[in-house]
């Protein structure tokens, strides 16, 4: 019996293969479901192969000579190609930087927002640049914008990990939040990333 046609609407990457009665290559190498080699043949004769096992045809390597076609479950196809794609999209969000920047003298409300914004960041599997400027004067209270990195890492330590320590570079102090794995347990009390007490009103004083 003839299986009905397939939808090949998709990605833009499956819109392009060509799939049973698409591929019009004169010769191709035929891999079977199980990846065995079944030689190089007309694309007819490993389409009947194909239609005997209830399976699709499907040119995978388009570009080599002969093209490689493997016989398989084109529904199947699709879903091991779209797991590919979402774990490579996944990898790509986890290789950008998102930053956040503040000031040591930020106050308890706006603190609250950028630890909302830090945990979206995070919850998407990306890492953070947290960065606090200082102006001319706050240059001698730099503890102070340690003290609100650290603060602000600790309100989202059941999601995220500090890379190292905090450190200088010019007029600002940054550090590196990275998303926690999955499954991963919180830090003990003692160990917790926020366990800097909020920065004092020293600075307003003095600047």
């Amino acid at each position: 019996m003839r299986r009905p046609a397939r939808d090949m609407r998709g990605s833009p990457r499956e819109q392009h293969l060509r799939v049973n009665e698409r591929i019009y290559a004169p010769q191709v190498r035929v891999v079977d479901s199980k990846g065995e080699q079944l030689g190089i043949m007309p694309p007819q004769d490993a389409l009947a192969l194909a239609r005997q096992q209830g399976l699709d045809l499907i040119e995978v390597a388009p570009n080599a000579d002969p093209p490689v076609c493997r016989i398989m479950d084109y529904g199947q196809y699709r879903y091991q190609q779209r797991k590919r794609e979402r774990e490579a999209g996944r990898k790509q969000r986890t290789r950008e930087l998102k930053m956040i920047t503040l000031s040591p003298t930020i106050g308890p409300h706006d603190l609250g927002v950028k630890a909302r914004k830090l945990r979206e960041f995070l919850e998407e599997g990306r890492k953070v640049r947290l960065m606090v400027r200082f102006l001319a004067r706050q240059m001698r209270h730099t503890e102070l914008g340690k003290q609100v990195l650290l603060q602000l890492a600790g309100m989202c330590q059941d999601v995220g990990n500090i890379e190292g320590t905090p450190s200088l570079e010019g007029r600002n102090m940054v550090v590196v939040i990275a998303p926690k794995p999955s499954g991963g347990r919180p830090k003990p009390e003692g160990e917790a990333l926020g366990s800097t007490p909020p920065p004092s009103s020293t600075l307003q004083n003095n600047a």
